[in-house]
């Protein structure tokens, strides 16, 4: 595609709104916010896409950005196992436990690390695998249907790696022991993702109706993970109740999401889809692109259909001019991804949630 070969991929900009503590949340255009802090959703996030870079270009530089994101979420974790999430620039975090959300997307990433395990250094390995297994006993409890489908997600990588579920290091975790069944029990993850994509193909069940097939009355945000979340579980447990659901929400989701055009245009953040409603037209979210990506690339994979592929594609190019404004949202000069597009065109800071949805997008594309 013609579109996708106008900007040169650069990947200096995570570094540089990153520092020794993890990535700050947000700029003023390209210069980090001090003031607003760092979150651990963010870090979590910028792990996926570190990750991603470093598998292709083993290069020290994202090995240190890896280093420093997990070294973030294992200090957000505190004693009980769930993750706080908003900290302040004197590195404080200002609350107990972050949203459940945050708890879901920290599952996501850290699952989402241990699938490259070919790629990273045991120790890194072995500090996911103990973040989660500290993280598990709160997850059957997330009432969020959002947070259960990034949950589900980071836990299905973790069942779909060889070897994930044990430390790398013989000497740390012995085999055949009363400990050995505590840590990371593989048939009670089964049994929460199981659990969980269960609960949430029936709330979709009591919930459609009337040419409205969806979990909710409206289509708000990260609304392609809970369709994903179901292709995910369907893969591992064979329930074709899942993968009939995911199929048809993701459809419905498809189809308020691609124009006639011929472009992808999210929900508009400042108004959201309401059940029997019109979709508010801004702002447009770049996250909301990548997570429509990804769950497009696995539909192709489980559903063995390749239209998705093209799909996927429609939201790359979302971030290249393939857009309601036709203008890309990439800043030629930084590599940077602008914030949205608002009713009066681009908003025009470079956070770091925006990066990091643009860097993963554009890993998978092309070199997954």
């Amino acid at each position: 595609m013609e579109v996708q070969t106008i900007i040169k991929f650069k990947t200096d900009y995570m570094r540089r709104i990153t520092d020794d503590t993890g990535i700050f949340q947000h700029t003023k255009f390209g210069v980090p916010d001090r003031a607003k802090g760092y979150t651990t959703d963010d870090n979590a996030r910028a792990l996926i896409a570190a990750v991603l870079s470093y598998s292709s270009s083993k290069d020290s530089v994202t090995l240190d950005l890896i280093h420093t994101y997990i070294s973030f979420i294992h200090h957000a974790q505190n004693a009980e196992g769930n993750f706080r999430n908003f900290m302040d620039y004197n590195r404080s975090f200002i609350e107990d436990s972050g949203s459940e959300d945050c708890q879901g997307r920290t599952l996501w990433a850290l699952g989402f690390a241990l699938s490259h395990s070919s790629s990273l250094p045991d120790n890194l390995l072995n500090t996911c695998r103990y973040l989660i297994n500290q993280a598990l006993p709160h997850i059957h409890s997330l009432g969020s249907p959002r947070a259960g489908a990034y949950a589900m997600i980071g836990l299905s990588y973790l069942i779909e790696t060889p070897d994930a579920l044990t430390y790398s290091f013989p000497y740390l975790h012995k085999a055949n022991t009363a400990e050995d069944k505590t840590f990371l029990p593989k048939a009670f993850i089964l049994n929460l993702i199981e659990n969980m994509a269960v609960r949430l193909h029936n709330q979709y069940t009591r919930n459609k109706g009337n040419g409205w097939n969806w979990f909710e009355d409206s289509l708000t945000y990260g609304n392609s993970m809970l369709p994903w979340a179901l292709l995910k579980a369907f893969r591992i447990s064979g329930n074709v109740c899942l993968k009939e659901t995911a199929k048809e929400s993701l459809d419905f989701l498809a189809s308020k999401t691609f124009s006639k055009e011929g472009y992808y245009k999210p929900i508009g953040s400042h108004g959201w889809l309401l059940r029997d409603g019109q979709a508010a037209p801004y702002d447009e979210q770049p996250i909301e692109a990548c997570e429509m990506l990804l769950a497009c690339k696995e539909a192709a994979v489980v559903l063995q259909d390749p239209a998705y592929l093209k799909q996927a594609a429609l939201c790359y190019e979302w971030y290249l001019g393939h857009n309601s404004i036709k203008t890309s949202l990439i800043d030629p000069q930084t590599g940077a991804c602008y914030d949205g597009i608002h009713s009066t065109g681009l908003n025009l800071n470079q956070g770091s949630e925006s990066i990091i949805s643009f860097s993963i997008a554009r890993l998978v594309m092309h070199h997954e």
